[in-house]
Formats: structure tokens, C-alpha cells, sequence
């Protein structure tokens, strides 16, 4: 189960790459790459993975991805169809922890920078009022050249390192394997789950996508994922109710069926265990998190 290693290009005269993605299809592949990764949705919405973590993003959200995390963003289906209005706005910056050197994470004025950089390699979600300033500095990042673009940079890690609202994202026993022989199978598996969830994907069909035995499949994947398949398409499941919760299009016995689960108890049950909270309870806090924000 292998994430693709991805080559991030600089510019000739750029020590880090700062980017701005307007299509919803650049690296939607589960991926690596040695560069840590700050990245704002500034339109755009989807299931993020990241590690072992699977949960919504949304617009305006902002990640930093440490060094050698495995992640993709796979946007929603309504940003691929001819037709639609959606559009996808992504600023994102590519950069070598030790891209100024060795020596500078070591100087004792940027121990918070070090520590929040270690703590990236988790997946870090930014929240309260320092995305706002992340994602300006991420802006001007854009249009900045020289070293004005270093310093911006270390500004918004700096936002980053003594924001006191940060959320982890992978576990802290993830670890991800290299084997090339396994290049494409988490895509296959993970798109294939993504476009099936809401009916019952029996044992063979998914083990025949990963090309496994029926027999190997479930052992194969918890030991690539540190969870069961079945856990997996739960936590999918739970995704997709939380979206319809976000948009208010459903009631909630409603949407506990267009989420693919067969009964609203259970739905109820799993929707709490994997959030924390109920739907209800997880609804009316993101129109509170709206209001605040």
C-alpha cells in the first residue's frame, strides 16, 4: 500500500516552491514528498487523508504536512462535472526543513519553529484567528520575490508555532511502507471505497481491487493502516454525513441512510464515536464555529 513519492520543482532562482492550484486534480494521488507542506483551501471542499486520518476539509481550512507523510485531498465530485458552478482555489508551499540550512532550526530564537515542524510530521490542522493571518501570509507569499519570501515564510510557521488551537491529525503510531511493488493499491482501494460506501462493498470486489486474496485482504490492510477495512469505510461513512450535516440539505434520519448505513441507531452510534459528539450537537457547532468566525 504505497504512497508515490512527488518532485516538488523550485524555480531557478526560488529555494522553495509557492504555488497557486485553480483545478481540483493536482496530486489527488496518495502521496509523500521530503518537502513539508503548508497548504490553504481557499475554495474548495472534500475528504482529506493524511496518515492514518480521514476527515472533511473544508474552504478556508489550513494544513501543514510534515516531511514524509503520506496525504491527498480528494475534492468532491460536484468540482469534476462539466456543468458546475464550484471552483477549487489552492495556495500551497513546498519547503526542505533545511532549505536555510542546518544550522538555522538549531539557533534558540527558532526552538518553537523546530518543535511545531516535529510536530507536523503528524499532520497539523491551524485554527482560531491565526488562519486568517496564515492565509494572508501565504497570499503574499505568492507575489513576493527574494528574500522577502523567506521571511514571510518563517512569519507564518512562526503564527503557526504559538497558535494554541492546533489539531494533530495522524496517530502517533502511523507509519507507512515504501514497497514499490505497491505503488498504486491504496488509490485504487481508497477511490474505489470513496465511489461505493453507500452500499454494502462485499470482501471480494475490494480484495479483487487490491488484488489480493479475499483470505489476505483484511490482514493486509490493517497492517498498512493500523485499522480494519471495515473501521475505513465507516469513517467514510461518518465523512459524508458530516458534509450533508454542513449543508443542511437532509434531516437527520435522512441523511443517516444517504450516508450508507442501514438504521439510525447505528448510525447515531458510530457518527459519535468516530466525532465526539452527536450529529445534532456536531451541527449546531459548526454554525456556531460560521458565526464566530
Amino acid at each position: 500500500m504505497k504512497p508515490q513519492l512527488l518532485k516538488v520543482s523550485n524555480a531557478p532562482a526560488q529555494s522553495f516552491s509557492v504555488r497557486q492550484d485553480l483545478v481540483p486534480y493536482v496530486n489527488n494521488k496518495w502521496h509523500y514528498h521530503p518537502e513539508v507542506e503548508l497548504i490553504h483551501f481557499n475554495k474548495g471542499k472534500g475528504t482529506q487523508f493524511i496518515g492514518d486520518s480521514i476527515k472533511r476539509f473544508q474552504t478556508g481550512d489550513i494544513i501543514l504536512v510534515g516531511s514524509q507523510l503520506p496525504h491527498f485531498w480528494r475534492f468532491d465530485d460536484v468540482y469534476f462535472n462539466e456543468n458546475s458552478t464550484a471552483q477549487a482555489d489552492v495556495r500551497v508551499a513546498h519547503f526542505n526543513e533545511c532549505f536555510w540550512g542546518v544550522e538555522f532550526l538549531e539557533l534558540p530564537e527558532n526552538k518553537m519553529i523546530k518543535a511545531v515542524l516535529e510536530k507536523a510530521r503528524r499532520g497539523l490542522k491551524i485554527n482560531g484567528s491565526a488562519k486568517k493571518v496564515v492565509s494572508d501570509l501565504l497570499e503574499k507569499m505568492l507575489q513576493a520575490e527574494g528574500n522577502e519570501r523567506i521571511i514571510i515564510l518563517i512569519q507564518a510557521l512562526n503564527e503557526i508555532a504559538n497558535c494554541p488551537n492546533l489539531t494533530t491529525l495522524s496517530s502517533i503510531g502511523f507509519r507507512h511502507d515504501f514497497e514499490e511493488a505497491e505503488n498504486d493499491r491504496i488509490n485504487e482501494i481508497y477511490n474505489y471505497t470513496l465511489t461505493n460506501f453507500k452500499r454494502k462493498i462485499h470482501l471480494e470486489e475490494i480484495a479483487s481491487i487490491a488484488k489480493v486474496s479475499p483470505n489476505s485482504f483484511c490482514r493486509y490492510f490493517k497492517s498498512r493502516t493500523r485499522k480494519t477495512y471495515s473501521q475505513f469505510v465507516l469513517e467514510i461513512k461518518v465523512g459524508h454525513a458530516c458534509k450533508m450535516l454542513i449543508e443542511n440539505r437532509f434531516s437527520v434520519k435522512e441523511l443517516c441512510y444517504e450516508s450508507g448505513f442501514n438504521n439510525f441507531a447505528s448510525f447515531h452510534k458510530y457518527f459519535k464515536l468516530i466525532t465526539g459528539k452527536s450529529p445534532i450537537t456536531y451541527q449546531k457547532d459548526f454554525l456556531n464555529s460560521k458565526k464566530d468566525g
